[in-house]
This record gives structure tokens, C-alpha cells and sequence, in this order.
């Protein structure tokens, strides 16, 4: 098996996309969680790209601020300032391979699926070629630049708008990924002219001249994964094979999906083994999930730790927050940015926390807002409790002490602490300290008023009756008076 060869990535991302109809560049449109031009990077980097060089032009400092953050200084960014083609845009990046002597494979900021199989493959079919590039046949090539051949071999590349009738009924395509010798690839660079239909410097006319110099080789590939996006549709039905690609990644990880088409999870995503997901599923961000976690049918996890052996009911909604060991939520449960559970706490159906800790053991089972709290070990909150936590100005925080006992559609007016194993009895609005083991009771006396209902109810038919009376009367007033 011979040596592999050292090689370096062109990532072309300079257009503006404008058939995306948006303000934001198109390679920063989302695919999977992870910015478009993310994928053919990352390709290249795991295919062993000893540097990655990426050309911006429009919308540069958003896009070079994306990469810098998800890939440091594995890639060099250079400027296209002028858009006048591929050819150009290649060009654009060759000063910051300066003195690079290896292979150059170029790719496209707009193709997110294409793999580092791909990648490998391309950049060791060069052989001793000055030049390679991958191929597809499909059924319908229009809009393609055809691979024109003599005897099996590649001679050229003619675009779709320059092809003849003969040229154009031609089945093989060029996607237009390739990859070259460096100095052979700086030489035909500079050859480059816009005689062409665009006025454009094509890409595609260094394979000419590589004919020129000992040829190109040709590695066929599948179309599905060198599909390029120009609009929302496409950037739709590339998600969508990214998403199914991720769900399988996972479910041969070991990890239990129940349906594959019907998970939305993102890359970057991780899930321990063992875990489930069932469908409807949405996942997020930087998401993790723990082994043995179960999250049900509909769950929204964005940027959420959820820890081995929890459970999450159908419907919760979760953000930047974190469940614990054997914790359990929902079913309709949404913890907002900052929430923590413990192990074994739970919180359930129509349960809201936000910035709040929720110790080991604690539950709110029932139709809760928990909002800056800190709630310790095995205290139980009832149905319809409120954490009063906002004032008008500023957030509160209402602290609950260990073994603490909240009764059902009581409200907490922060800032409040209820000491350790506490009771406060049911519809209290607790305003001051509970001591520890103290009852605090915040409702008047409860009094019944023997047969006091029968004279309510005659007199509320009466207050009623005598409304429907004056309405009546109002509506016939014109119609009474009287003939001459």
C-alpha cells in the first residue's frame, strides 16, 4: 500500500446566495445543528487535511468569526473581493499556500454532504496525474458541466450554457470537486481567461490543461452526497439526509431511535448507550443524553445535560439546563436557561423552573412556576405553588431548606426562605421567613353560614331578572308611543 499523500483543502464560500433570499450568508445557513460551510471543512479535516484554507467574500467577518470559533487555527480564511468565478476564487487562496508543495483538493462551502470517504478518495486517485476529479452520471444533467471524453479518457469539461447539442446530451457530470498537484495547480491558475458565456474564470479549465500535462483522473461518485444548495428547498432536503445520517450514526452507536426519519438531531449531539429516543424528538445544540435516559415523544432539548437513567416524558421543553441521575420530567414540563435538577427530583405536568436548583429527591408534581430558586433535599412542592421571584424591578430568590413541605396553590414572595422540614399549609402567601419545623398558615379562619346559600341564590336570580327586565324595556321604548 503506498504512502498517503500529504494534501491541503480550498474551501470556496464566497457567494452571497442570493436564490436563499436572506440577509444571512448562505454557507451560514444551519445544517444539523452546524453552520453549512462546517461540513465540507470538517470532511477535509478528518480525511487529513494538513490545513484548510476557506475564501469569503460576502458577509466574511460572520463567517470567518463561525469557523475561528468552531475550528481555531486549523483554518485560514482569505478574501475573494471581487467575484469572478471559481477560477478566481481559487486563485484568492493560493497566497496563503505559499510554498505549500503537496496536493490541493478543492471543495465547496454550499456542498454539506459531502463525506470524508469522498475526500480520501479524491485525494489519492491523483496518482502521478497533475490532476483528479470526481464524476457522476445521472438522468438528467441540465445545468451540469458535462465530462467530455476521447477513448475513456477525460479531455475537458464544457458548462452547460457553453455545450453543444451533442456536448449537452452527454449523461456524465462534473460537480466540480477536484484535487491537484500545487505547482502544476498555481500554473494552470494563472493560464486561466473568461472567454466563456459567464465572462468568468472557470475552475473547470484546469482540466485542460491538465490533459495537457499527463492527464486527469477521473473517480466516479454518487450525486446524493455532492449536491449543492442554492436555495431553501435544497438547504431542506439536505438537512434532511444529514438528519437521517446522524440518527443512524447513533443507532449503530447503540443507542435505541425508534424512527429514524422522525428525530431532529443535531451533530454535535451526544447519546450514551442504551439510551432511547422516540419519535418527534428534537435534540439540539451541545445536547447530551446519558446512558439509559429515555426522552419520550415530542421532547425540545437545546444545549441540555440530561445524566444517565433519567427519564423525560412526552412534551418537555428544556434549554441550557441540566437533569439529573434518575430524574424524571413532564409529561408538558419546561425548564428555561439555568434550571438544575438533582438525582431522583422530579417535576411534573405543567411544571415550569427557571434559574432554580432542585435538590436530590424533591418533587413538583403538579402545575407549578418555580422561577430563582433553591429548593434542597426531599422537599415536596404542591400543585398550583408559585415562586413570586420578580418584584418590578429585580429577581428574588426563594430558598426552600431540606425536607421542607409546601401545601397546594401556596405563593412564595421572594426573597423568602422556608426552613428546614417546614410546613406551609395550603393557599398561603408566605411574605416573611418560615423557621425551621415552624407551620405557616397565611388564609382566614374558614366559617359556614347555615341556610345562607337559599337567600344568595334568590338574590342573585333577583339582581339577574331585573336586569333582563331593563334591557327589554330599553329595546321596545321607541315603539310605544302613542298615535295621534
Amino acid at each position: 500500500m503506498s504512502e498517503r499523500r500529504s494534501f491541503a483543502a480550498v474551501v470556496l464560500a464566497a457567494g452571497q446566495g442570493t436564490r436563499m433570499k436572506s440577509d444571512l450568508p448562505k454557507v451560514l445557513h444551519p445544517v444539523a445543528g452546524r453552520p453549512m460551510v462546517a461540513w465540507p471543512v470538517q470532511a477535509a479535516l478528518d480525511a487529513g487535511a494538513e490545513r484548510v484554507v476557506v475564501v469569503l467574500g460576502y458577509g466574511r467577518e460572520r463567517v470567518e468569526a463561525e469557523l475561528a470559533a468552531r475550528f481555531g487555527d486549523r483554518v485560514t480564511a482569505a478574501v475573494q473581493e471581487e467575484q469572478r468565478g471559481t477560477g478566481h476564487a481559487v486563485r484568492c487562496a493560493m497566497p496563503a499556500l505559499e510554498g505549500y508543495d503537496g496536493d490541493v483538493v478543492m471543495l465547496y462551502g454550499d456542498v454539506p454532504l459531502i463525506e470524508a470517504e469522498a475526500v480520501e478518495r479524491l485525494a489519492a486517485a491523483r496518482g502521478e496525474r497533475p490532476l483528479a476529479l470526481l464524476t457522476c452520471t445521472i438522468d438528467d444533467p441540465t445545468g451540469y458541466g458535462r465530462i467530455v471524453r476521447e477513448g475513456g479518457e477525460v479531455v475537458g469539461i464544457v458548462e452547460h450554457k457553453d455545450a453543444t447539442e451533442a456536448q449537452r446530451a452527454i449523461d456524465e457530470i462534473n460537480p466540480g470537486l477536484y484535487a491537484a498537484e500545487a505547482g502544476f495547480l498555481r500554473e494552470a491558475l494563472d493560464g486561466l481567461t473568461a472567454d466563456n458565456a459567464q465572462g468568468e474564470l472557470y475552475l473547470t479549465d484546469i482540466v485542460g490543461a491538465a490533459v495537457s500535462r499527463g492527464g486527469a483522473a477521473a473517480v466516479p461518485w454518487p450525486l446524493a452526497s455532492l449536491l449543492g444548495v442554492n436555495d431553501r428547498a435544497q438547504l431542506a432536503e439536505a438537512s434532511r439526509t444529514m438528519r437521517r445520517r446522524v440518527a443512524v450514526r447513533h443507532a449503530k452507536d447503540g443507542v435505541t431511535v425508534r424512527d429514524l426519519e422522525r428525530v431532529d438531531i443535531d451533530a454535535d449531539v451526544v447519546i450514551g448507550r442504551d439510551a432511547i429516543i422516540e419519535p418527534g424528538v428534537t435534540l439540539r445544540g451541545r445536547t447530551t443524553i446519558g446512558e439509559r435516559a429515555r426522552v419520550d415523544v415530542g421532547c425540545v432539548l437545546t444545549d441540555v445535560e440530561v445524566a444517565a437513567d433519567a427519564t423525560l416524558l412526552p412534551y418537555t421543553v428544556a434549554t441550557d439546563s441540566t437533569i439529573g441521575e434518575r430524574a424524571s420530567t413532564g409529561p408538558f414540563s419546561h425548564l428555561r436557561p439555568g434550571s438544575r435538577m438533582a438525582e431522583r427530583s422530579k417535576i411534573g405536568n405543567f411544571v415550569e423552573m427557571k434559574k432554580t436548583e432542585l435538590g436530590p429527591g424533591s418533587k413538583a408534581s403538579h402545575l407549578a412556576y418555580l422561577g430563582d430558586g433553591i429548593i434542597e433535599a426531599d422537599v415536596n412542592i404542591g400543585a398550583g405553588t408559585i415562586f413570586c421571584n420578580y418584584d418590578g424591578f429585580g429577581k428574588n430568590t426563594t430558598i426552600l431548606e431540606e425536607g421542607c413541605f409546601i401545601g397546594s396553590d401556596s405563593q412564595l414572595v421572594a426573597p423568602v426562605r422556608v426552613g428546614k422540614g417546614a410546613y406551609v399549609g395550603t393557599g398561603t402567601t408566605v411574605t416573611l421567613d418560615v423557621p425551621a419545623d415552624a407551620l405557616a398558615v397565611g388564609r382566614t379562619r374558614q366559617s359556614n353560614k347555615a341556610g345562607y346559600a337559599a337567600r344568595l341564590r334568590a338574590r342573585l336570580k333577583a339582581r339577574k331578572d331585573a336586569a333582563k327586565k331593563a334591557a327589554a324595556e330599553a329595546e321596545g321604548a321607541p315603539g310605544d308611543a302613542k298615535k295621534d
